[in-house]
């Protein structure tokens, strides 16, 4: 099965980098769905196809129905669909695929392992595609398009991208989570946060090249008690972030006794 004619339901994030990357290999995007009619409108528009406000106004028949909703609406969007003629693929990265048992005819899971934003679109030849489905036919199909708009595709569980979500998590949204306690400690003592910049990135590229296990450094894979001590004192102002900081140095250091380090 070739796939060309697709219907998007969403206009977030990841709706909209998807219709942006398949209108670039010369997909025809048959409808844009998204609650929204602004959104609808205008990513409708970025794409040169028609949109709607509702579900029951989607196309009956195309090759391919992406959803690109939020996690928790995915079964009342698949409950909508139900006797739509195509595949029906979620792109999200831990809700089962399971989800569309008994409810859709063909069926898969369309996963980007990337954080996406529809204020800067990525090029998807970069980007891990996870690819599921129901059945050999619907895989291939999948597949096809993926390896059409991205050099790196996998064939993932429900059960392993949920372990891949997870890791992305720690990977991802927690560091983050650790430049924003970086920026704000510094703001609080007049530095600016871009000192830090070249630091990040040249830890981010030493992965690239080399396990992370292998690339741990600091006061606490050394075990310096006193600079870490040192330190833990220097967050008295920040009693959640003492704790951060006692429990993964707490972490690395076992880690090393470990010899995982």
């Amino acid at each position: 099965m070739f796939i060309n004619d697709i219907v998007i339901i969403g206009s977030g994030n990841v709706a909209t980098n998807i219709a942006f990357a398949l209108r670039n290999i010369g997909k025809n995007i048959l409808c844009i769905y998204s609650r929204s009619p602004e959104k609808a409108r205008k990513l409708a528009g970025n794409v040169s196809a028609p949109y709607t406000t509702q579900l029951d106004m989607l196309p009956a028949k195309a090759d391919l129905y992406f959803i690109a909703v939020n996690d928790n609406a995915i079964v009342d969007v698949t409950a909508r669909l139900k006797g739509v003629s195509g595949i029906v693929a979620h792109t999200s990265g831990s809700v089962s695929m399971s989800v569309f048992e008994n409810v859709i005819a063909d069926y898969g899971v369309f996963y980007p392992l990337m954080h996406l934003s529809s204020e800067k679109l990525m090029d998807f030849k970069s980007i891990p595609l996870c690819i599921e489905a129901d059945s050999r036919k619907s895989f291939c199909a999948l597949q096809e398009l993926a390896c059409a708009l991205s050099d790196k595709v996998f064939p993932v569980t429900s059960a392993e991208r949920k372990i891949l979500h997870l890791a992305a998590v720690f990977s991802c949204n927690f560091t983050n989570l650790n430049y924003i306690i970086s920026e704000e400690i510094l703001k609080k003592n007049g530095l600016p946060f871009d000192m830090l910049h070249p630091i990040i990135t040249e830890t981010a590229n030493k992965i690239r090249n080399s396990l992370p296990s292998k690339l741990q450094t600091g006061p606490a894979v050394r075990e310096d008690l006193e600079v870490i001590g040192a330190q833990y004192k220097l967050l008295d102002d920040f009693p959640q972030y003492q704790k951060m900081y006692k429990l993964l140095t707490e972490i690395i250091i076992q880690k090393k006794k470990d010899n995982e380090l």
